[in-house]
């Protein structure tokens, strides 16, 4: 099922991005269910930040929330505001916390701060007393990480003096693992006994460890809440096995103009290739302002009618350009449409091209590109009925 879009800006774009909502849905579908194998209650949350991986907050959240789920996870205050617009009822929290002064906005928006210090909860529950009013919040354990988290010393003075909570309602303790996706790192191993450690000390709250890799190291890192964030949006949160998710993006670009060169003649900034043989040139309509990254010189590939066909060159701001020479004429005019991800180029291998995660591939995907939205997997049977939802 398609998603009406705008037929003229489709028809002026230089590059196409379509996202499958259905997918997406589906991929929460299938992680949620390897969360219940084991016949427990555990629910599966979303996570939403930087715009859903790139993919567009404001249309996966509805997505999903109609799909079932019920706990959305943002970075930032502004980003959880946004996603409160289309989404009135669910909780929202925050992972980067309070900051100082924005106490009143949480309250008004109905948000959930995820406490990373002693700061932070002093500063919220002052909030609470100022309102009298109970207000949610969240405990974040540093089991390892190092990075945003109660440390040691400070979640010690919280299993102590438990007063510290009053005035506030525990919606959850979370911690962040270092290495879910190696599968034998010991670490993980050491996180969960450290998280397990603390949960004892604090009854009573529901529990939340395994991020998208985490949940595939089995029920014993489940706890109560599922948190995926990059398995959602397709990413691979196996690496070095099969992609047990479903693809959510596809890029395509226009090819704008073709061209013969001769031999040993280069092309594009700085001379960075030079053609073997006479050669045809395109370029197509997409470049490191749109999340194209510069370092793919030289080093990647497009597909185009049913072929692989090498990146060359420097890739500049607005444009790519390609080697078309064993692609036959007619199939790579001008108008002619490039596939740069999708079924045979995913952003786990454009990462791997350029040295990086596909993480960073999705969330710089550009504000230029048109955006589609379809919902291909919409009739996928659900794991209860067997039936379409």
């Amino acid at each position: 099922m398609s998603i009406p879009a705008d037929e003229e800006a489709a028809r002026r774009a230089g590059a196409i991005l379509s996202i499958d909502l259905g997918a997406i849905a589906a991929n929460w579908r299938g992680l949620r269910d390897a969360g219940r194998a084991t016949g427990r209650p555990i629910d599966c949350a979303a996570v939403l930040k930087a715009d859903a991986y790139g993919t567009g907050a404001a249309l996966v959240g509805p997505r999903l929330a109609a799909e079932g789920c019920r706990h959305f996870f943002v970075a930032q205050i502004d980003e959880g505001i946004a996603l409160r617009r289309v989404l009135p009822e669910p909780p929202i929290y925050v992972l980067n916390g309070l900051l100082p002064g924005t106490e009143g906005d949480f309250v008004a928006h109905r948000l959930i701060p995820v406490l990373n210090h002693l700061g932070q909860l002093n500063a919220w529950r002052a909030a609470a007393q100022r309102l009298n009013q109970a207000l949610d919040a969240v405990v974040h354990l540093d089991t390892g990480l190092h990075r945003l988290g109660f440390g040691a010393e400070d979640a010690q003075v919280l299993i102590n003096e438990r007063g510290r909570l009053r005035g506030l309602r525990l919606a959850l303790i979370m911690s962040h693992l270092v290495a879910a996706e190696e599968t034998s790192n010991p670490i993980n191993g050491e996180q969960l006994s450290r998280f397990r450690t603390f949960v004892r000390a604090m009854p009573g709250a529901p529990t939340s460890l395994a991020n998208s890799s985490g949940i595939f190291l089995g029920p014993d890192y489940h706890f109560d809440l599922l948190r995926p964030g990059a398995a959602l949006y397709g990413i691979n949160p196996l690496p070095g096995q099969p992609n047990p998710m479903l693809s959510v993006v596809t890029l395509r670009a226009h090819i704008l103009q073709t061209r013969r060169i001769d031999a040993f003649q280069t092309v594009g900034y700085g001379g960075a290739w030079r053609s073997a043989r006479p050669s045809r040139i395109a370029t197509i309509a997409l470049g490191y302002a749109d999340g194209y990254f510069r370092n793919l010189i030289n080093r990647t590939q497009v597909h185009l009618a049913g072929r692989k066909v090498p990146v060359i060159g420097r890739i500049s701001m607005d444009l790519v350009t390609i080697d078309v020479t064993d692609v036959p004429e007619a199939e790579c005019q001008a108008g002619s449409m490039v596939e740069v991800l999708g079924p045979h180029l995913t952003p786990d291998d454009l990462a791997d091209h350029a040295r990086t995660n596909a993480y960073e591939v999705m969330t710089a995907l550009g504000r230029r590109y048109h955006r589609a939205y379809v919902d291909g997997y919409a009739d996928a049977p659900t794991e209860e009925t067997g039936e379409a939802p």
